[in-house]
């Protein structure tokens, strides 16, 4: 056989090989082979990337079956616990009730199923809706516009927008928990200052005159029980969103001292009075208490007086200035009082729309975060704005976006951002009533994580890798461990069974 025919018939058998094996031909047209991802296997997988290339995107892996010889290995340490998870979500806003409900209803339940199913999508399980108007609401309002408490009664915004996209959320996610957060209380309950105690007819600003502290006791136990009668359970509340903040479109500044008064001598007796058990968390701000010295530990100046610190269940942080590390201070000067995170928005300010760098800026800053400096949960600003950051008003922010930006040309085109992400992460594998537990090993600048036990027995671990490389890690959990080639610029969550 002289070397062409050689060469002819090993071409041909080595051919034949490939196409047997199917190395390069799926079903025979020459087509290639798409891999067939698992769909089940030991652990759950979400992971996104901040180019999107992986959009949420659900897998499975199975535990290795081979010893552990891995470098990277962060081990699972369930006999360190921390705090108990209360959930996730985002503000329910009268903004982002409008725009849900201009889309098409089979649209909306389509998003809202997406976001909120315990089943079938993320489970986001905790929102913050206003108590009367916010600054994202349809027009400034209370619920007692008309001087005399008599006149109390939820408004068009409430009954019309916030409270029918509500019943449609609990309809999908019955144990969903729900803050209420005030702006103002009524024009006529508010002073210039608590020296002259002048009238004060305005929206902004002002201070709550300690003459109707009874009054304003009463709005809150009204509006707690006017929700309930429409089939909605409230499961916390703050005394006031931004109580440093005297600039907000509807605002009321309530210092430490005055927020303790009115609790500790209106509100607490009030709602213990009316038999509810809703939740009470004091401040609502800043980490930086905006700068002032006399409201720095705001809320440990307020818990010091052991009568007002009865009536709270702990204290919620926004993040518009300081640091997280605040948490830890509060954690430190309060271990038996609770934290919780209600505010933080994106906007043209910080990129709002640059996935690849508030995807992982977020998920450190905010949700992992605060997380691991004690938050029980985390809630963003509004879940939807449209494609042109409203509907806003004059005076509110005319530059935020919401964790989603719906098309204002078709209400149907949804854009999601980081905040969306950030909180799906979370929600999709830590459920409420989760504990915080240990996580050990492996450490890396670009790698933020934080591992959970789950009341069902599973285990929940999220990690954003902000490094530009993939980091190949091993997770082990004492019986079982696994290896995950987490992508550059990615977050991912897990959940299996010890």
């Amino acid at each position: 056989m002289n070397n062409l025919k050689k060469y002819i018939l090993v071409a041909s058998m080595f051919s034949s090989i490939l196409t047997a094996c199917g190395s390069d031909t799926g079903n025979g047209g020459g087509e290639p082979v798409t891999p067939v991802e698992p769909t089940k296997g030991d652990v759950l997988v979400y992971t996104t990337t901040g180019s999107l290339s992986h959009d949420f995107k659900k897998s499975y892996l199975d535990f290795s079956k081979s010893s552990n010889m891995g470098t990277k290995t962060i081990k699972i340490d369930e006999s360190k616990k921390f705090q108990t998870m209360d959930g996730f979500g985002a503000a329910i806003t009268g903004s982002t009730a409008y725009n849900l409900l201009k889309m098409a209803p089979a649209d909306r339940t389509k998003f809202l199923k997406e976001t909120f199913s315990m089943t079938e999508g993320m489970g986001q399980s905790y929102i913050r809706i206003a108590i009367g108007c916010s600054d994202f609401s349809l027009d400034e309002y209370t619920l007692a516009d008309e001087p005399g408490i008599e006149n109390f009664a939820l408004q068009s915004e409430e009954l019309e927008y916030v409270i029918p996209v509500l019943k449609e959320i609990l309809a999908i996610n019955p144990d969903i928990k729900i803050m209420g957060s005030p702006w103002t209380p009524p024009k006529w309950m508010k002073v210039n200052n608590l020296t002259e105690l002048k009238p004060y007819d305005s929206w902004t600003g002002g201070h709550l005159n300690p003459k109707y502290y009874q009054d304003y006791a009463t709005y809150f136990v009204k509006w707690i029980q006017a929700m309930k009668g429409h089939g909605i359970n409230i499961y916390s509340i703050t005394t006031q969103n931004e109580p440093l903040n005297d600039k907000n479109s509807a605002s009321l500044v309530m210092f430490w001292n005055e927020q303790q008064a009115f609790v500790k001598n209106a509100l607490g007796p009030k709602m213990k009075a009316a038999g509810l058990t809703t939740k009470i968390y004091a401040f609502d701000h800043n980490y930086n208490y905006d700068n002032m010295p006399e409201q720095q530990d705001y809320p440990i100046k307020i818990f010091e007086d052991p009568a007002a610190a009865a009536y709270f269940a702990g204290s919620a942080y926004h993040n518009y200035g300081g640091d997280k590390a605040e948490l830890l201070d509060i954690h430190a000067k309060a271990p038996n009082k609770d934290i919780i995170f209600t505010e933080t928005s994106i906007g043209t300010w910080n990129d709002g729309h640059a996935l690849g760098k508030r995807l992982l800026e977020d998920m450190r800053e905010v949700a992992l975060g605060t997380v691991n400096n004690w938050s029980k949960g985390v809630i963003v600003w509004n879940l939807m704005l449209d494609s042109e950051r409203g509907p806003n008003r004059e005076g509110g922010c005319q530059t935020c976006y919401g964790a989603v930006d719906i098309s204002k040309a078709d209400y149907k085109t949804i854009r999601k951002n980081s905040h969306y992400y950030i909180i799906g992460h979370m929600s999709a594998v830590v459920k409420p009533g989760a504990v915080r537990i240990g996580s050990e090993g492996y450490t890396d600048a670009g790698l933020s994580y934080s591992a959970f036990k789950n009341t069902d027995g599973t285990y929940a671990f999220v990690i954003a890798n902000a490094n530009g490389s993939n980091s190949r890690i091993v997770i082990e959990d004492g019986k079982n461990h696994f290896t995950y080639d987490i992508p550059a610029g990615s977050v991912v969550s897990y959940s299996w069974k010890k």
